[in-house]
């Protein structure tokens, strides 16, 4: 019986889930940058409330156990992470409000609660790790842009644990002050719920006119 040939390529589903460590962050200190923050940013994709940033440094004798991207975290998991990090880290929270986000653009306004939040370190940072595409400019450090670096890297996802909680908890409030859009139960996102709010109601001054379907374009 002929022997069968091994595949010349990994099967496409055999892969080993990315977790996040502290190697990114090592590798910065061997290079002479200490200490590194990690940073990252929540709610670009909403149609009301804030988008948060957080930076986050670690200390590397007192990790949290568990830390990983946010959205595969539960609700419970998240608040548990929130508590320890704020507990045993160096954190800095900013955030820039949907007003804010209509002048400019969401991903300006990103990158600039990103970068207020890292400057605001009471630690300043030598080197910082944000989560996507872009380093924030004006920072007084080095960084590097990471692509999914919140399952990549312990003090990102740190970060994206502290700016989802906090934004979680932000419009859970804003869902007392204006309770006809069940800000609670969907955090600003397009659900049902939230647009037929919108079309019952009107839009209210959380919401981000720039966003469709909010937004009217010039005819």
């Amino acid at each position: 019986m002929p022997r069968s040939t091994p595949p010349d390529s990994p099967m496409l589903f055999d892969v080993e889930p990315i977790v996040p460590t502290f190697e990114l962050e090592l590798i910065a200190r061997r290079a002479g940058h200490w200490p590194v923050a990690g940073a990252d940013e929540v709610g670009r994709g909403p149609l009301a409330g804030p988008v948060v940033a957080a930076a986050v440094i670690l200390d590397p004798e007192r990790i949290p156990e568990g830390l990983n991207d946010s959205k595969l975290l539960s609700v419970a998991r998240r608040e548990t992470l929130f508590v320890e990090i704020l507990a045993t880290a160096t954190v800095s929270i900013a955030s820039s409000s949907a007003a804010r986000i209509d002048i400019t653009d969401i991903r300006k306004a990103s990158l600039d609660a990103m970068r207020r939040a890292i400057c605001s370190l009471a630690i300043p940072a030598g080197y910082v790790l944000t989560d996507g595409l872009d380093v924030p400019a004006g920072l007084a450090c080095p960084g590097k842009a990471v692509v999914k670096g919140d399952s990549r890297s312990f003090s990102i996802a740190a970060a994206s644990i502290v700016a989802k909680v906090t934004r979680d908890r932000m419009m859970a409030r804003a869902g007392d002050v204006f309770p006809a859009y069940g800000f609670a139960a969907h955090a600003g996102y397009a659900t049902p719920q939230h647009r037929a709010g919108i079309e019952k109601h009107g839009p209210c001054s959380l919401h981000r006119m720039s966003f469709r379907p909010l937004r009217r374009d010039e005819a």
